[in-house]
């Protein structure tokens, strides 16, 4: 059994913790995110890092479930330690908090491998449902930052994805970019979750992607999922 404050998280429905790990450059920022995540149930802080050099150390000493990851910062910026992770085979997921500004970052961080992307300054209930969404392997999108990545994100290309997409694979995509886990996109259009991860390997190829994090920003790049914004409501 697990308390945090008084309250079993157990019999809350939460479960197991979430674990976290705080990585940012700024001690105001991350005493912030830790005294608002630390005392919730259903999360715990293990760690923070001021840079992405401590924040590889951290993550491989500590192995926890979610990283709360600045992109920039001295030392060892936000996308060169997820690269970093990914190449150590860190298994945490990579939730970035970010100030939304106009450069490549976003794209990059997709490309290495991070799950989701929130505004530093998202409501508090935008954040937990945010880390519990990529704690569970969806990709989350904060509404700024998805409405930038459509005009981000312009590479060309020398087939438009929209016309080598069945219109399953369009199906998948959409539900996918709501933050629809692999059994609930079963569910909804009544096929097997075997069959959903075929689709899903489809579309990656077709996309030039690996993961769904990176299939949603370059749907947005191809005008795919015109204005929806991922999320779950």
């Amino acid at each position: 059994m697990t308390e945090k404050d008084g309250i079993d998280v157990t019999e809350t429905g939460v479960g197991t913790p979430i674990s976290l790990l705080i990585v940012d450059d700024h001690p105001i920022v991350r005493d912030g995110l830790r005294g608002l995540l630390d005392p919730a149930p259903g999360f715990t802080v293990l760690g923070e890092a001021c840079d992405g050099a401590e924040a590889v150390e951290k993550a491989v000493a500590l192995d926890p479930d979610v990283i709360l990851m600045d992109l920039r910062m001295p030392r060892l910026g936000g996308v060169d330690a997820i690269t970093e992770l990914a190449r150590r085979g860190v298994r945490a997921k990579i939730l970035v908090l970010t100030t939304w500004d106009t450069d490549s970052d976003v794209l990059l961080a997709i490309e290495a491998g991070a799950t989701g992307y929130l505004l530093k300054d998202a409501p508090r209930d935008d954040l937990f449902a945010g880390v519990r969404n990529v704690a569970e392997g969806r990709s989350v999108f904060s509404p700024a930052i998805a409405s930038h990545l459509a005009s981000a994100l312009r590479a060309p290309r020398e087939t438009p994805a929209k016309a080598v997409l069945s219109t399953r694979e369009l199906e998948v995509l959409v539900l996918v970019a709501r933050g629809t886990s692999n059994r609930e996109i079963a569910g909804e259009l009544f096929i097997s979750e075997a069959t959903v991860k075929t689709h899903l390997k489809h579309l990656y190829a077709k996309l030039g992607v690996n993961d769904r994090a990176a299939a949603v920003a370059r749907a947005y790049e191809e005008g795919l999922l015109g204005n929806a914004v991922p999320g779950r409501s």
